[in-house]
């Protein structure tokens, strides 16, 4: 089985799973062994599956303020572990190539396997998501046929993005191409360097 074939079974189980309830408060039952490849993905995915709904809740037009400041304030904290995530699958890349050869000429990709990876969990969310509004019974054919249609790129991308991936780590098992990792350097979350935190503490 390709890593993106894996990855994509691990996705499928953490969105079923979190759809037996469909609720965001649902404690996480990680069904693989701890610290393994397969559970940093379902654990990815789940962040993703569970950020997915809150960021559906925060829509509501009739919300109350203080419910949504909440729940923005979560989405910030999903954010910020889900890229800890990412970096730490990208640890697992490191390690697995790092007796690998870079060959003369090798070259680096635009993004690390970790982040194209956080794109293919996200695309099967849309694909799970899609499938259910191209199959509802209550709504038009032509928003039915609408929806099918968009169903059917999103199905090609995750074919093209999941071939992406593999060629991408087979080249760097040969040492065609080589990866780095750099570290998140998110500002608005550090106290000494957003204004409107450093301001407040009176370090301004």
């Amino acid at each position: 089985m390709s890593f993106s074939e894996c990855s994509l079974t691990v996705f499928d189980r953490a969105i079923k799973d979190y759809h037996k309830t469909d609720n965001v408060d649902t404690p996480i039952a990680n069904p693989y062994k701890e610290k393994s490849i397969e559970s940093w993905l379902y654990l990815k995915n789940w962040i993703d599956t569970v950020q997915w709904h809150l960021e559906d809740i925060i829509r509501d037009p009739q919300i109350d303020p203080v419910k949504a400041l909440a729940i923005k304030r979560r989405i910030d904290r999903s954010n910020q572990e889900r890229t800890d995530l990412v970096e730490l699958i990208d640890s697992y890349f490191l390690d697995k190539f790092k007796d690998t050869k870079t060959l003369p000429g090798a070259t680096i990709n635009t993004e690390s396997p970790a982040w194209a990876v956080d794109r293919l969990s996200i695309l099967a969310l849309k694909i799970f998501h899609m499938k259910i509004e191209a199959e509802r019974t209550d709504v038009p054919d032509e928003q039915k046929k609408r929806c099918q249609d968009k169903l059917n790129v999103l199905l090609e991308q995750k074919k093209d993005l999941s071939q992406a991936i593999d060629m991408l780590l087979d080249d760097m098992a040969a040492g065609r191409k080589y990866m780095k990792v750099y570290k998140q350097m998110k500002m608005y979350n550090d106290p000494t360097l957003n204004p409107v935190l450093y301001g407040q503490n009176g370090s301004k």
